[in-house]
């Protein structure tokens, strides 16, 4: 007899579609999976013949063969015993067929018949969504996840004997209602008012946050680097529904614990110098995705940056000019999302203490441009804004309180609605940041004044074409938070200001 069942695999921060078909009949009593499994997936064989025991039923021997369609799609993780489970029931006329159609069944099962939470609940319920399926059956722990989405009813189970009373009927279980709050809910961002002194720090996270910038801080010891940067996902705007639901899928793919809801607050990843490239980008023999992707729509914050080693900075090349990791595998070819803000920070040499007129630097001239060599003119070139951070004096640690996050963030979210106005909704990441040449010459327009200031600069600094992009970029975010619509001469000078590492590398 055969029976046939509808699961998922995971692909990438999506889930793909597996038809399990379980035929059963009569000769040598065995088990065979076929259709491209891996170790997870053959080891369910197992599994299944214990939980299914476990919960009261006898199968009689049988030759049994399960198929895993398509043939060609790799069946990886512990997605798809519940589905293997029920199909096998099915084929033993335990359960009728039309029980098991227009479900989407997903969920590792325990040896005493209990359903333990896979990876991807959100995922899955969206597949169900495009499927146009009746039901999705996931295990509890994956389902306020799940049904954050509210577009297909999502039912939470926790075993196999649950899940067959439901299937026939016995005891039907209500689908799980969305959850009212964000997943990460009483988490809040530090506020930028607790900040004494550093006002031209602070004004640069304003114009990285309106613009969408990668930002780089250069300072000593103490000066108030990582206090900055921990305050800028507080200045940037909410999440919206699709950037939520990005982000949630993201984190959802690469952690133990399911999320509780969809994730309404920008990511704020802080990785160690000693992270290698495929944990920074993405990778492994199942690739998950790595801490650039799990910053996407939020920020990226590479303290004491020329500790990283330097192979794994460049790795950052492709997301910060793409929005996305590309990871291939023999049989994969995997894209993750990574469009975040980088923000970087660094001391301006081995000691920390260079140009600090209070400590003098020890460092000798050629250990100095060592450290900075660490760090490649490519992925310099590819950060909108160096900022000095000095050491900050007594008088401003006794100032009192400066600007709270939430007039800064009035800012930011006014000039982000200019940005939104300029380039459409259909604009997949509508910040000056992403502009493109066309989009360069269209908006970038600059006065006389400006533009004579700009060629000099270009002549003076030896700026590279794409250092030169970078400084109309901000200079059309400096443009916005000021209500101009013109790039004047004000606007660049301060654009300029922002290219600490030009002027300082220039001889």
């Amino acid at each position: 007899m055969l029976a046939k069942t509808i699961t998922t695999t995971p692909w990438g921060i999506e889930a793909r579609p597996v038809q399990v078909e379980v035929d059963v009949h009569f000769g040598l009593p065995q088990t065979q999976i076929v259709g491209l499994a891996d170790a997870a997936v053959r080891e369910s064989r197992e599994r299944v013949r214990a939980a299914i025991k476990n919960c009261g039923f006898d199968l009689s021997p049988m030759s049994i063969i399960i198929n895993l369609a398509p043939a060609d799609l790799r069946k990886e993780g512990n997605h798809l015993d519940l589905a293997i489970a029920l199909a096998l029931l099915a084929a033993h006329g335990e359960i009728p067929q039309e029980a098991l159609d227009g479900r989407l069944l997903c969920g590792e099962l325990g040896l005493d018949g209990s359903i333990r939470p896979v990876r991807g609940g959100l995922a899955i319920a969206d597949l169900g969504r495009r499927l146009g399926v009746r039901e999705v059956l996931l295990p509890a722990a994956n389902a306020p996840e799940a049904a954050a989405l509210g577009s297909v009813p999502v039912i939470g189970l926790a075993t196999l004997a649950e899940t067959l009373r439901h299937l026939l009927g016995e005891e039907i279980l209500p689908p799980v209602l969305p959850p009212t709050g964000a997943a990460d809910q009483g988490h809040h961002a530090p506020d930028l008012s607790e900040v004494r002194g550093q006002e031209t720090a602070k004004r640069a996270l304003e114009i990285a946050a309106a613009g969408g910038h990668n930002l780089l801080f250069i300072g000593p010891p103490g000066s108030g680097k990582t206090m900055l940067a921990r305050r800028l996902p507080g200045l940037l705007p909410p999440l919206t529904l699709a950037e939520a639901i990005e982000v949630t899928k993201i984190h959802s793919q690469a952690s133990e614990q399911p999320p509780a809801g969809l994730i309404r607050q920008r990511p704020f990843r802080s990785p160690h110098t000693g992270i290698s490239t495929a944990g920074l980008i993405g990778g492994g023999s199942s690739p998950r995705p790595g801490e650039a992707s799990l910053a996407h729509n939020g920020v990226l914050f590479l303290d004491e940056l020329p500790e990283f080693r330097r192979d794994t900075l460049e790795s950052l090349r492709q997301p910060l000019e793409e929005g996305h990791v590309t990871v291939v595998r023999v049989r994969a070819h995997l894209r993750f999302p990574a469009r975040f803000a980088l923000l970087a920070a660094m001391n301006p040499c081995p000691c920390g203490h260079l140009g600090d007129p209070r400590h003098p630097c020890r460092c000798p001239p050629q250990l100095v441009e060592r450290y900075r060599g660490r760090m490649s003119g490519p992925l310099l070139d590819r950060i909108d804004l160096h900022v000095e951070v000095p050491a900050v004096s007594l008088r401003e640690l006794r100032s009192g309180p400066g600007e709270p996050t939430a007039l800064v963030a009035e800012r930011v979210a006014a000039a982000r609605r200019l940005q939104q106005e300029r380039f459409g909704a259909a604009a997949s990441t509508p910040v000056n940041a992403a502009m493109g040449p066309e989009e360069l010459r269209r908006w970038c327009i600059v006065d006389d004044a400006g533009r004579s200031l700009l060629d000099r600069s270009f002549e003076k600094l030896g700026l590279s074409a794409r250092a030169l992009d970078r400084i109309l970029k901000v200079a059309r975010t400096i443009a916005d938070l000021g209500g101009s619509e013109t790039l004047r001469a004000s606007h660049v000078a301060e654009a300029i200001q922002y290219r600490s590492l030009d002027r300082r590398m220039t001889p």
